[in-house]
């Protein structure tokens, strides 16, 4: 009974998080990106699978929201790619929360995100997740700043007061 009562109560969830989603196309609309009843119940789908992937559990679902609305503007958004693109930024919000171990809040990690999809990545993905992302774990892990480098590290070194070599 109990067993029913849960796949019953996953179900009323799911429906309003398909629900939530496609309420995002209020907004992306304007930047020429919709998501369709499919591709919401598609990246709710993702967003289960990268928690279970992640050994994570999540109250309440605003994470894809909060993903689409950080992303809707970027210029390297389009509908051909957008809801791929929601799918992959998914997993690696989750992936990376993980990686960070819950020192970045949620906001700063998708800011974060969107502030190298949209500048150094210049819209790679494998960009943002392989490079980017990892660094800014390995910084955060180690106790530095997400955007610190050792280039900048190194520079800085062997610069004098005066900004002299």
């Amino acid at each position: 009974m109990s067993f029913e009562i849960m796949g019953i109560s996953s179900a009323l969830i799911r429906k309003q998080s398909v629900a939530e989603l496609e309420k995002c196309n209020d907004l992306t609309v304007q930047f020429g990106l919709r998501l369709s009843q499919c591709d919401a119940v598609d990246l709710v789908e993702t967003r289960n699978l990268a928690l279970k992937d992640n050994g994570r559990i999540e109250f309440g679902g605003g994470v894809i929201e909060k993903i689409i609305r950080e992303f809707c503007n970027s210029p390297y958004l389009s509908m051909p790619n957008y809801a791929e693109s929601l799918h992959d930024l998914t997993d690696m919000f989750y992936y990376y929360k993980n990686e960070t171990l819950d020192l970045m809040s949620d906001d700063d990690l998708i800011k974060f995100m969107k502030q190298r999809f949209d500048g150094i990545c210049q819209g790679s993905l494998e960009l943002l997740s392989g490079r980017e992302l990892a660094n800014m774990a390995r910084n955060i892990r180690f106790g530095y700043t997400a955007e610190y480098s050792e280039d900048l590290a190194c520079d800085e070194e062997g610069v004098d007061d005066d900004g002299q070599s």
